[in-house]
C-alpha cells in the first residue's frame, strides 16, 4: 500500500517490507510452506509524530515492529532511517544505529532480567555503549529515574519489587537512557490496568515533548491509539488495508475492515456504532485469500474482490484506503453477511 504522508523527509521510510516464515513438515521432501506474516508494507513517520499501528492480534503489528528494528530480518522490501539503509547495514554499524532505534515491549517483566537492579538495567545500555563514565552515568539514572517519575530510592530494587506500571516505567527509563530518535511501543501498555494505562500514556507524551521523540505506536485498542496518535494505520492478515490521519481514520472511515473495527467498539452515546461481530474466521497467514484478504469476511465483497487485489485509493489528504469499493462510514450495513 502506498504511503501518502505528509513529510516530505521522514525521519522513517518503509517500503515494500515483508517477512514469510517457513513452516516445519513432519514430511522430509515436502515442498516447503510459508506464513506470510506480513507482505508489502509501506509506511513513513514524520519527525517528532506517533503513527499508531492497530489491527487484530496476530495481524503482523508486531512483526513489523521488530522488522523496522531489524531484530527480524525482513524478507523483501528497505527500511530508511535518516536517509539511511537500515538493512545494509554491517552488524558493527546497526550496533551504533540501535542508540537512535529502541523498543519498549509489551512483557515489562519478562523484558527486565530479575537478576539486575533498576539502577544496573538502565545503566547497561550506556555500558554497552560506552557512553560516558561511572560519574556521568549515576548523574544520568538520576535524571532517567526522575523523568519517568520514579525516585533514587527505586535504583537498588529488583523487577520484582515493582508494581506493573512501575516496571512499564523502568522499561521506558531503560530504552531512553541513549537518548535516542524513534521508539517503537509494541503494546506497550496493553498488560497493564486502566489507570496506570493512563498514567504511562501521558508519560509517554510528555518524553515526547520533552526529548523530541518519535513513535511507532503498536496496539490493538483503538482508544489508546486514538489518544496517542497523529496518524493510524490499520492492518489486517500482514496488510496495511487504511491510513490517514487520526480524525479521517476515527470520524470517516472508509475501509470495510476499518469500519468493522471501530463498529465493534461498545459506545454508550445514543444513535453511535451498536456492537457486532465481524463474519467468520480470520483466514490462515500460510494460505492467505486471493485478491483482497479481506474479502471473506466483508460485507460488500463482489467477485472482483477475491480476483484482484485492490489499489490503495486516495480518499483525502494523506489518507487512502485499499479497497475496490471504499466509501464513507456507515455506508455498510451493520451485521450484513458477507458474500459468497
Amino acid at each position: 500500500m502506498t504511503d501518502t504522508s505528509p513529510s516530505a523527509e521522514p525521519l522513517l521510510k518503509v517500503d515494500g517490507l515483508s517477512r514469510k516464515f517457513v513452516l516445519g513438515s513432519r514430511k522430509p521432501f515436502a515442498e516447503k510452506r510459508y506464513l506470510h506474516a506480513v507482505d508489502n508494507v509501506s509506511f513513513s513517520i514524520a519527525r517528532g509524530e506517533t503513527l499508531g499501528l492497530v489491527g487484530e492480534s496476530g495481524c503482523g503489528k508486531t512483526t513489523t515492529g521488530r522488522l523496522v528494528l531489524r531484530l527480524i530480518e525482513p524478507t523483501g522490501g528497505s527500511v530508511s532511517f535518516r536517509g539511511e539503509d537500515v538493512l545494509a547495514k554491517s552488524p558493527q554499524q546497526l550496533r551504533r544505529l540501535r542508540q537512535d532505534m529502541q523498543i519498549i515491549f509489551q512483557d515489562p517483566f519478562g523484558a527486565l532480567n530479575p537478576r539486575m537492579t533498576a539502577g544496573e538495567l538502565i545503566v547497561e545500555p550506556m555500558v554497552i555503549h560506552n557512553i560516558g563514565d561511572s560519574v556521568s552515568r549515576e548523574s544520568r539514572l538520576r535524571k532517567l529515574l526522575d523523568l519517568v517519575g520514579l525516585t533514587p530510592a527505586h535504583a537498588s530494587r529488583f523487577p520484582h519489587e515493582f508494581s506493573g506500571g512501575q516496571r512499564q516505567r523502568l522499561c521506558i527509563a531503560r530504552a531512553i537512557s541513549l537518548e535516542p530518535g524513534f521508539i517503537v511501543c509494541d503494546e506497550a501498555v496493553s498488560a497493564l490496568d486502566v489507570s496506570v494505562q493512563a498514567q504511562v500514556l501521558n508519560l509517554l507524551q510528555d518524553l515526547k515533548h520533552e526529548l523530541g521523540l518519535t513513535y511507532l505506536f503498536i496496539s490493538h485498542d483503538l482508544g489508546v491509539v486514538r489518544h496517542i496518535s497523529e496518524r493510524v494505520a490499520v492492518m489486517y492478515l500482514g496488510q496495511i488495508v487504511e491510513m490517514g490521519p487520526r480524525a479521517a481514520i476515527f470520524e470517516s472511515p472508509s475501509h470495510p475492515y476499518t469500519q468493522a473495527l471501530l463498529n465493534s467498539v461498545p459506545s454508550a452515546a445514543k444513535g453511535r456504532r451498536s456492537f457486532f461481530t465481524i463474519p467468520g474466521d480470520v483466514p490462515s497467514a500460510a494460505n492467505p485469500p486471493s485478491g483482497c484478504r479481506f474479502h471473506t469476511r466483508c460485507p460488500i465483497a463482489q467477485s472482483i474482490c477475491s480476483t484482484t487485489a485492490p489499489p490503495a485509493t486516495r480518499l483525502g489528504p494523506g489518507h487512502t484506503a485499499a479497497c475496490h469499493f471504499a466509501a464513507p462510514f456507515n455506508a455498510i450495513p451493520v451485521g450484513a453477511p458477507a458474500s459468497a
